[in-house]
């Protein structure tokens, strides 16, 4: 044991032979070639292989400095993993900070979004209310103009039963044709603006639905990123989801999501401009058929006192001839008396002037003249 101690302790000798491995064996066999061979058991330490001494220290240094490498090895190992252990933390809880600062970012998008959506949706409604106030005056004014239709029109039918010859095609028929033409036209034109107010409330109706689901859709998705957006690596409520990375075919970009919710707006404001003219429109329709309606009332009332005057005058014009005529009639009537009265004094001178023409026929012979008296009586007759 002490030789062994000793030997154990002695200065290492130079090495050789590259660390971990062993050195090549030299094989020394005591070969027995006398007369008296041996073959038995008593032979078998001759045939062995052993290790020379220097070679024994060359092995024990060869595993010190393996043992040593493999340390040092390890060591390294274990400063790398705790270095990538702190890095990779660090990592996660930068990754997990600006997945949180995304998410954060991706919410103040969706509120833009959202409280846009909600605007249009409300000013949507707003002018769809607008709107159908428009069209409830639409129908009302329609409805009004059935009482002057049927004033012109039975204004027509009345005046068709004057008698000949006051029954003529005057300018008083001429105003009520236009009339009743221009009540029709109206008529037709707010029948023609309702139904466009109809439409337009339809696709105001339709795109104020669209703006809606878009924006509980942007409700439902702030709420989960919301929630996405409290958990953090203490949270009690996470676990583990193996296939939530995989990427859904129907998931969309952030450029197509943004474009859609625009282009939904876009067509909600498009939509909300045109209902705005359309209003403008109907106040514009409105206000010039009730003018159209008021000028041309104004003109019928005008033809007709116009016509009233003419008749009146007529009518005064024919009571004064026939006052004058209804007088001349009765003086005509006493110049028929007085004339019957004449022809009836004429009758004595006549008798007379008959009776000297018969006497003085009888004159003889030359007498029988005619003479101025003779003449005289004759014209007398």
């Amino acid at each position: 044991m002490a030789q062994t101690d000793v030997l154990l302790t002695k200065e290492p000798a130079p090495q050789t032979v590259p660390p971990c491995e062993l050195p090549a064996k030299e094989y020394e066999v005591a070969r027995n070639t006398g007369a008296y061979t041996s073959s038995g058991l008593a032979t078998a330490g001759f045939r062995t292989a052993k290790y020379l001494l220097e070679e024994w220290f060359q092995n024990c240094y060869a595993r010190y400095h393996q043992a040593f490498a493999d340390r040092d090895q390890s060591e390294r190992q274990r400063h790398e993993s705790q270095q990538l252990a702190s890095e990779t933390q660090a990592l996660a809880q930068r990754t997990q900070q600006d997945s949180t600062r995304r998410v954060g970012e991706r919410l103040q998008d969706m509120h833009g979004w959202k409280s846009e959506l909600q605007r249009e949706v409300e000013a949507l409604a707003a002018e769809t209310d607008l709107l159908l106030a428009q069209r409830q005056r639409l129908e009302r004014a329609l409805d009004a103009t059935e009482v002057p239709f049927s004033i012109a029109t039975d204004n027509l039918q009345c005046r068709e039963r004057r008698q000949h010859p006051n029954l003529v095609r005057d300018y008083v028929e001429t105003e009520l044709l236009k009339e009743a033409e221009l009540i029709r036209n109206i008529q037709e034109l707010l029948k023609r603006t309702i139904m466009q107010a109809v439409s337009q409330i339809r696709l105001n109706r339709e795109r104020k639905e669209t703006c809606e689901m878009d924006w509980s859709d942007k409700v439902e998705a702030y709420n989960i990123d919301e929630t996405c957006g409290r958990y953090h690596s203490q949270s009690t409520q996470v676990q583990a989801h193996p296939h939530s990375t995989a990427f859904q075919e129907s998931a969309s970009t952030p450029e197509t999501w943004a474009k859609f919710t625009q282009d939904n707006l876009c067509r909600a404001q498009r939509e909300r401009l045109a209902s705005a003219n359309l209003r403008v429109l109907v106040d514009c329709v409105l206000r010039d058929t009730s003018e159209d309606l008021r000028l041309q009332c104004d003109a019928v009332n005008l033809a007709f006192g116009r016509r009233c005057e003419e008749l009146e005058d007529a009518r005064h014009k024919l009571q004064q001839h026939l006052h004058k005529t209804l007088r001349e009639i009765t003086d005509q009537e006493h110049n028929v008396a007085a004339l019957k009265q004449a022809i009836k004094d004429k009758e004595a001178p006549l008798r007379v002037a008959q009776t000297r023409l018969y006497l003085r026929s009888h004159r003889p012979n030359v007498e029988l003249c005619r003479d101025a008296a003779q003449f005289r009586c004759c014209l007398c007759l």
